[in-house]
């Protein structure tokens, strides 16, 4: 179990974890997920952590896309918005690069997902481990986090 896990379990919602066996040399974390699962990529989203303001920010968008740090800048109302670093993500989420979910987190964080994610009956996002996810309803996700859903996606 991870503290993303136990989250979803705890609040009692509909969910299904998915294992599989990640390879340390893949490129990208979230499209390995949708090639070793079978599943179309537009369903699966990475979480993103991001300094906006004075502030951090998680955006859970896509795989196949970038963030719009623009576009997250406005809708969080902040100035300007860069990736956060990589030591203060792991030490803020409580998770690794490659394995930080928007679930369970040791900070809670304000948390904007893609509102594309609203086009799909679930998604999957990051269980807290590389090589496992979670598929969940995406408003369930919103409830969980504290989310607000807007384009963000590039």
């Amino acid at each position: 179990m991870t503290p993303a896990i136990d989250r979803a379990k705890k609040a009692k919602i509909a969910y299904t974890i998915h294992e599989y066996t990640h390879d340390p040399a893949a490129e990208s974390y979230g499209r390995e997920a949708a090639d070793k699962l079978g599943v179309d990529p537009a369903r699966v989203f990475k979480t993103l952590v991001v300094a906006a303001g004075d502030g951090l920010v998680v955006a859970v968008v896509p795989v196949l896309h970038q963030l719009d740090l623009k576009q997250l800048a406005r809708v969080v109302g902040a100035k300007k918005a860069a990736m956060a670093d990589v030591a203060v993500a792991e030490r803020v989420t409580g998770y690794v690069v490659g394995g930080v979910s928007p679930l369970g987190q040791k900070k809670r964080l304000p948390t904007v997902i893609d509102a594309s994610a609203q086009g799909y009956p679930t998604i999957y996002v990051s269980a807290g481990r590389r090589g496992v996810e979670i598929e969940l309803a995406p408003a369930d996700l919103a409830a969980l986090t504290g989310a607000a859903f807007a384009d963000v996606a590039a």
